[in-house]
């Protein structure tokens, strides 16, 4: 199964121009498919991941992994965003060695949620 980098759509940021009605979210999400991700990661839209505040927002997510949410983000990250996810998605738990990450997620990550549990594990 695929990595899963989630994209909030609805994200607005307050330094956004009025004048295009375009959410930044959506920018957002054309930066990373313009630069295309890894074969082992899926880009997929989301209509919100509640970090409104700190939008634009991602997540990162796989089956039996610890999912991150990252915030603050913007196109011209998609190249780091999509680094980042794919050192995740060769990570058997999620967890990317600090120094291995890219810079914005070292200094922007909103959370880190467990694996959840697996019938095995329970």
């Amino acid at each position: 199964m695929p990595t899963i980098l989630s994209v909030c759509i609805t994200c607005k940021r307050d330094d956004a121009d009025p004048a295009d009605d375009t959410r930044p979210g959506t920018h957002l999400l054309r930066a990373l498919h313009d630069h295309g991700a890894s074969d082992d990661v899926e880009i997929r839209e989301v209509s919100c991941l509640s970090a409104c505040s700190n939008g634009c927002a991602v997540a990162l997510s796989e089956p039996g992994k610890w999912s991150y949410v990252y915030g603050r983000m913007t196109a011209e990250d998609a190249p780091d965003i999509l680094a980042g996810a794919a050192a995740y998605a060769v990570t058997d738990n999620g967890l990317v060695p600090w120094r291995d990450r890219p810079v914005i997620f070292r200094k922007q990550s909103l959370a880190r949620i467990p694996p959840f549990p697996t019938s095995e594990q329970e």
